[in-house]
């Protein structure tokens, strides 16, 4: 009889705990319902890490360019420079030669 009583009281037991630990429809509709959110924030997390990166790259592109203008505008001005410089030291060659010609024509 005991054995029997406690064969009853563990089954109510099991019982209790298997109803109470099971989930219903409607919590795994909302479990559901949050996973599919869920998905919906990653989806647009990763479509908006997409764009800044398209952004990013277009900004790299930008700046790549503007580097490469500026590196030829430079290069453009040390050529104008070294041009500049030349034409100052045939200045001076002539402007010294003239000088020797003029003192040369009032030694006459």
């Amino acid at each position: 009889m005991m054995k029997k009583r406690l064969l009853v009281i563990s089954m109510m037991l099991a019982l209790a705990i298997a109803v109470g630990g099971c989930a219903t429809k409607g919590d795994l509709e909302d479990v559901q319902a949050r996973e599919k959110a869920t998905a919906a924030k990653a989806d647009q997390a990763a479509q908006d890490a997409q764009a800044a990166k398209a952004a990013a790259d277009e900004a790299l592109l930008k700046a790549n360019e503007a580097i490469a203008r500026a590196e030829e505008a430079e290069r453009r001005a040390a050529e104008r420079e070294r041009i500049a410089e030349e034409k100052a030291r045939i200045a001076d060659e002539k402007a010294k030669q003239a000088d020797i010609m003029f003192q040369n024509s009032m030694k006459k």
